[in-house]
């Protein structure tokens, strides 16, 4: 073998390799750094309660806003930015054993327990209500212990006998008594009595639909064993959620005792016993029991199944077939664009050497004009020095994810890194800014700064409050506290808007860009476009292959925020922005140069707005998913699921069209620079 072909062969290899290692990232990362906990047999395990959730809704509540038992104190658990923002509000919890440690109730190793009595709590009309509100629009309880959300085994739509979860349990479920009770005429067939009492008496109650809470929890545990140590490691957490009306004869505050729940009720089905109601006046005894389960999963492993989707097979083949088909397209166009440009450049200095007569055509033609500051050439600055911001900020962001330190089991670890990558990456907004700006010849500076710094924030910040008074209308937990608020403006104006003027000061220290050829002072007239080259239907065009490079993607991360569930292929996510980036770039690079063979030089803006335009698919598509994924009723969540895909949008403008027009500020400077002009 030749030494080329053995350096050809190392470099395909070291691709193989870089491929595989990113989406190994399909697995999940776990925070580095942070070390598994090992429990003994006895040792306490502490439960806490997280949001009430819905999808329907999309409106967080604390747990404790429904009428649920409470313990002596509420311990909220230090949150984040990233959760606050996420309307996530972790507190203790009710649910102990036989003793609390320090304000807090837990379960104990290894150790399982019976039927357990919480306490006894009697419905109003107001609690009965919110109870029954939340009932009607799906909301689901959210636990967690040692950093493992609570999860319902569910069965996967494609029949395989692998396990998928649901996150959290259902507050509750609507129905009848002659549906709840469907299930006993088979349990209980050879009772004749009890049969014939079914029949006759329940008939008078099954057309009209009842509230039932789901107020019996039978949680398990699974843990994984060191057989040197006996110390474990927890690997699970699952819930099997009932409505159990029980009974009891007397109330004893201090040692409740209740016939439908004692040690010999441990194992208790859904359906072998009457469901409890919510209404008016009606008494809700809460209960659990817990069990033990010895697993095989490892610790590293143990979010593995939470991260699984019923419809994983259809990601991985649509992203594979989404990469090569993106990659094909972009060769193509390189190859075409890299065969005509180096033709053209020889034809025209070949002209230049033979001193031909004849006239010149094509994008040479525009050379004393293509250089010409645009109109708002101050506000093209801007943006630009926004979208480098955004750029930087999401590029470090996806390598941290990369590494594994955003991981779904560091709650609220991607938005706060979103959010302090956006404040520390001002300098380089303003850097970029400056640096065109100056390019231009403006002599404003500090207008310019302080619009770069202002700006874009302004307008997302506008949008947050106005979403924020909405939700906080609601009484919703997703409402940002005030004194959150004010954070997010210190770190606005106290180290944001700083960095973006220590950043234009030395874009401004730097020498001004020269253009490779002059400009005339009078503009050269623009001849007549044909249909194809108008600027807006060039400008839809090319938004429609970055789109297609992300659209894929695009469902699961939507689904991921809207529908709750977590997202974790981050090595996936990694390799389809560098193909929206590649995209953004060729695409935009091709539409400038047909728009220079046509003699049209106004290439500024319309370069920024053709990778731009992708953002308008983007939010075409997310109306697309509101009417076909998600049951969203509500006016204020519609209000709340539009508002944040604007901003989402507006971002992705911002970002693509950067992107494209610094790929075509490249493209023409390159070109003019190859041919020789007298």
């Amino acid at each position: 073998m030749s030494k080329k072909s053995g350096k050809m062969a190392t470099k395909g290899k070291i691709v193989l390799f870089a491929f595989w290692l990113l989406s190994s990232t399909a697995h999940s990362f776990y925070l580095p750094g942070v070390a598994p906990r090992d429990f003994q047999r006895g040792d306490p395990l502490y439960v806490k309660v997280n949001k009430l959730s819905s999808t329907k809704t999309q409106l967080p509540y604390d747990h404790y806003y429904l009428e649920y038992c409470k313990p002596a104190k509420i311990v909220n658990n230090a949150e984040n930015l990233g959760e606050v923002l996420r309307g996530d509000r972790i507190e203790n919890s009710v649910y102990t054993v036989s003793i609390c440690y320090l304000l807090w109730c837990y379960f104990e190793m290894r150790e399982d327990q019976p039927c357990k009595v919480v306490c006894r709590k009697k419905l109003n009309a107001e609690s009965a209500k919110k109870f029954k509100e939340k009932i009607d629009d799906e909301y689901r309880v959210n636990m967690i212990l040692d950093n493992l959300p609570v999860a319902v085994l569910r069965q996967r739509r494609d029949g395989s006998q692998s396990t998928t979860y649901e996150h959290g349990f259902r507050v509750g479920f609507k129905g009848n008594y002659a549906g709840v009770w469907s299930g006993n005429l088979v349990l209980f067939s050879n009772f004749y009595m009890f049969f014939t009492l079914i029949v006759t008496v329940m008939p008078s109650q099954s057309k009209e639909e009842k509230y039932f809470i789901n107020n019996h929890l039978s949680f398990r545990v699974m843990f994984h064993r060191d057989t040197e140590t006996d110390a474990t490691r927890i690997v699970g957490f699952e819930v099997t959620p009932n409505s159990i009306n029980h009974e009891y004869k007397e109330w004893d505050e201090k040692n409740p005792q209740i016939a439908t729940c004692n040690k010999d009720t441990k194992y208790l089905t859904q359906g072998s016993t009457v469901p409890q109601e919510v209404d008016v006046g009606k008494e809700i005894v809460f209960t659990y029991d817990v069990t033990f389960k010895e697993s095989d999963i490892k610790w590293a492993s143990r979010w593995d199944t939470y991260l699984l989707m019923n419809d994983d097979q259809i990601h991985w083949f649509s992203i594979v077939n989404s990469l090569m088909i993106v990659l094909f397209l972009s060769g193509m166009i390189a190859v075409i664009m890299m065969r005509t440009l180096y033709r053209d450049i020889s034809n025209y200095n070949q002209l230049e050497t033979q001193d031909e007569a004849q006239e010149e055509t094509g994008w040479k033609l525009v050379h004393a004009d293509v250089f010409r500051a645009p109109i708002n050439y101050g506000l093209l600055c801007v943006y630009v020095g926004t979208g480098v911001q955004i750029f930087s900020m999401t590029l470090v962001t996806m390598i941290f994810a990369l590494l594994g330190f955003l991981s779904p089991s560091n709650r609220g670890g991607l938005m706060t890194a979103m959010v302090l990558l956006w404040v520390f990456m001002g300098i380089f907004a303003g850097y970029s800014s400056a640096r065109l700006y100056k390019m231009f010849k403006g002599t404003e500076w500090k207008r310019n700064t302080l619009e770069t710094a202002f700006m874009f924030p302004s307008i997302l910040f506008v949008v947050f409050f106005v979403l924020n008074g909405l939700i906080w209308g609601e009484q919703s937990s997703g409402a940002v506290p005030f004194g959150t608020m004010l954070a997010l403006v210190f770190l606005w104006f106290g180290i944001s808007v700083p960095l973006v003027f220590v950043g234009s000061y030395f874009g401004f220290k730097r020498p001004t860009i020269e253009d490779p050829v002059k400009t005339n002072k009078i503009p050269k007239q623009i001849p007549e476009q044909p249909w194809y080259m108008k600027p807006i239907f060039s400008i839809l065009i090319g938004g429609i292959l970055p789109f297609g490079a992300v659209f894929i993607e695009l469902f699961f991360i939507l689904t991921s925020i809207w529908l709750n569930q977590f997202y974790y292929i981050f090595g996936f996510l990694f390799i389809v922005f560098i193909i929206l980036i590649i995209t953004c770039a060729e695409i935009t690079i091709v539409l400038c140069y047909f728009q220079l063979c046509s003699e049209d030089y106004n290439w500024w803006w319309r370069s920024y707005l053709t990778a731009g335009s992708s953002a308008l698919f983007l939010f075409v598509y997310s109306i697309f998913y509101f009417f076909t994924k998600l049951e969203i009723t509500k006016l204020v969540s519609g209000i709340l699921y539009f508002g944040y895909m604007v901003i989402i949008s507006y971002a992705f403008f911002v970002l693509t069209g950067t992107v494209g027009f610094y790929a075509c500020f490249w493209f023409v400077r390159k070109i003019y620079s190859s041919v020789k002009i007298d």
